[in-house]
């Protein structure tokens, strides 16, 4: 096997007397997309801003692209494209303009020719002449995606990149990494889509600066443990009531005219759901537990590290 695109050991970072990345520990093969999940303020963004050598670690080591990410930080930045939460680009300068401050940046030659190949790679020809300031959530996303492509990356990190985007936008974004990926582009793109996170082919759940799960959404799910059931019935409202700290339910969620209750506990929880199910007259059936479930899950079980 190759070497990993990235490859990091006890990573920490400190902001004050708060640790915000706490020993995190991630691999992430050449061509592979994974998903970063977690909470808002789980350490997200401050663990990929290290990894593509923005912010110095305080602790850890490791390797991104075969440079070390401790003395070799200017190095990692050129081979990296990153795309930021915030859209970052000059919004009075069209979007070829746009490209054309950033081709001058990494001193692409001749730039001209590389602008023009980028916007017709994105899609964006049609629309180089329009002001970056005028365009909708989707074509702004396209073209800071360009933007980060255009120098022949070797590691694309996306942080957060199709929020506020609308489905069709968000899929055919997913469809354009897909294809990078199959070129032999490895991206790490953190999300709270589940529907992205699925799409990915391996997630990390961070959560409060700690690692808590890694690998395929089957993995994930499968370790995580939880049975799933689903209530339907004119009162579900009712046992929605009943059913809230209740022996062995972690999880109460109306799902339209249905009710999901995630427990730990399957013997305790199907009990539980019985008894409740047959009181309010519901019929209560198993379902499988979803990504969503684990998430919510994850997130109540973690500690905050800023409390």
């Amino acid at each position: 096997m190759s070497d990993p695109a990235i490859s990091v050991t006890g990573l920490t970072k400190r902001f004050g007397t708060r640790t915000v990345v706490d020993d995190v520990t991630l691999a992430v093969a050449k061509g592979e997309i994974l998903g970063f999940l977690g909470p808002n303020g789980s350490g997200k963004t401050t663990t990929i801003r290290m990894m593509c050598g923005l912010l110095e670690p305080d602790g850890g080591k490791g390797q991104v692209l075969g440079l070390d990410i401790l003395r070799q930080r200017n190095a990692i930045k050129r081979r990296v494209g990153y795309m930021t939460q915030k859209f970052s680009f000059y919004e009075d300068l069209t979007i070829e303009e746009n490209l054309r401050f950033v081709a001058g940046l990494y001193g692409m030659k001749p730039a001209r020719a590389v602008v023009r190949d980028t916007l017709a790679d994105l899609g964006l020809t049609t629309r180089k002449g329009q002001l970056a300031g005028s365009l909708s959530g989707g074509w702004k996303q396209r073209l800071a995606l360009a933007a980060c492509v255009m120098h022949k990356p070797d590691l694309l990190m996306l942080d957060e990149p199709t929020a506020g985007v609308d489905p069709k936008a968000r899929r055919e974004f997913w469809d354009e990494i897909h294809r990078l990926a199959v070129g032999g582009l490895t991206v790490l793109v953190s999300t709270h889509y589940m529907d992205e996170a699925e799409r990915c082919h391996r997630i990390a759940y961070i959560s409060y600066g700690k690692l808590i799960a890694q690998g395929t959404v089957g993995e994930v799910v499968r370790d995580a443990a939880l049975t799933t059931m689903v209530l339907t019935g004119p009162r579900v409202a009712e046992a929605a009531q009943q059913l809230r700290g209740a022996l062995g339910v972690d999880q109460v969620a109306p799902f339209g005219n249905t009710l999901h209750v995630v427990g730990r506990d399957g013997a305790a929880l199907r009990a539980t759901v019985a008894s409740v199910a047959e009181a309010t007259g519901c019929r209560a059936e198993r379902a499988e537990t979803s990504l969503e479930d684990v998430f919510i899950q994850l997130m109540g079980q973690a500690t905050d590290n800023m409390a």
